[in-house]
């Protein structure tokens, strides 16, 4: 089994001092990718010395575009994705791979509560493995974690969904679970990052992690999703027609209103189930 490692990589030369002798280590024979995502520092540099295969881009792309040109670019049955910070350990690679040997698609590494870089996106991502869960009806340990083995095959499927920025993790493993392809989590420890610290804007990113939610839930099955705010709807409509009833004999706009909100979120559900059953449909020869 041909292995390929794709590191996305901005302005971490310093991570890269660290990861790449380990992961030379771990896996000898592997096809190593580290993709510069425009850095301003000599993380190209630091990785064509140590051996590895370095994808430069004139300006940066983001963490999804890197991760798209590697999985392109990358040899390998398999593709091993991770941070190029220091925070994944190569020596859990092995454990990765047991698991698409033994017949798995993708095999993804999470963390623990001691791995999040802090409380507010420890709580964020919890939220959003709750939710995943509820969606597709299997426990997902860790939604958003970079560090994940896949079949090449499988996950070139699905490139054309994935963004830019952030959240192809998010993205891939909702994909795979809707094309039934079999996933595993394997529990890890990751090390804090190397380098420069990450800054977390409570506003933006709160606006980013309620994107990313309505997201999930819209890319993998939608009426579950809008089933349920279209009955909520419909009970609202009926309490209040119920309620002007009691008191003044009558039927209100107001009801009218919510019933017809009802039919209509229920019915751009219905459509969005359709669209998103198109979105998977895989072209055959």
């Amino acid at each position: 089994m041909r292995i390929s490692v794709v590191l996305p990589a901005k302005n971490e030369s310093e991570g890269l001092v660290r990861t790449l002798p380990a992961l030379k280590q771990v896996l000898p024979e592997a096809e190593i990718i580290v993709v510069d995502d425009g850095s301003t520092d000599d993380t190209a540099a630091v990785a064509r010395d140590a051996g590895a295969r370095v994808l430069s881009s004139p300006y940066s792309m983001g963490n999804g575009a890197a991760i798209k040109r590697g999985a392109r670019a990358a040899g390998g049955e398999v593709i091993v994705f991770m941070d190029a910070d220091g925070q994944h350990d190569p020596a859990h690679i092995p454990l990765l791979l047991e698991r698409i040997r033994a017949g798995y698609d993708m095999a993804v590494g999470a963390r623990d509560g001691s791995g999040q870089a802090n409380l507010h996106r420890g709580l964020a991502n919890r939220l959003y493995n709750t939710l995943a869960s509820w969606m597709t009806g299997h426990r997902i340990l860790d939604l958003t974690s970079g560090f994940r083995a896949v079949r090449a095959e499988r996950f070139r499927e699905f490139l054309h969904l994935l963004p830019n920025g952030f959240s192809y993790p998010t993205t891939s493993t909702m994909a795979f679970f809707r094309s039934a392809y079999p996933v595993a989590y394997v529990p890890i420890d990751v090390a804090r990052r190397v380098g420069t610290n990450s800054h977390i804007r409570p506003l933006r990113d709160g606006i980013r992690f309620l994107l990313i939610i309505f997201k999930i839930a819209t890319l993998y099955s939608p009426l579950k999703l809008f089933a349920p705010t279209s009955a909520g709807f419909a009970a609202l409509g009926l309490g209040h027609y119920a309620w002007t009833f009691w008191h003044y004999g009558r039927f209100t706009n107001m009801s009218a209103l919510l019933w017809s909100a009802a039919v209509i979120v229920f019915l751009i559900g219905l459509i969005s189930e359709q669209i998103t059953s198109l979105t998977y449909v895989r072209e055959r020869d």
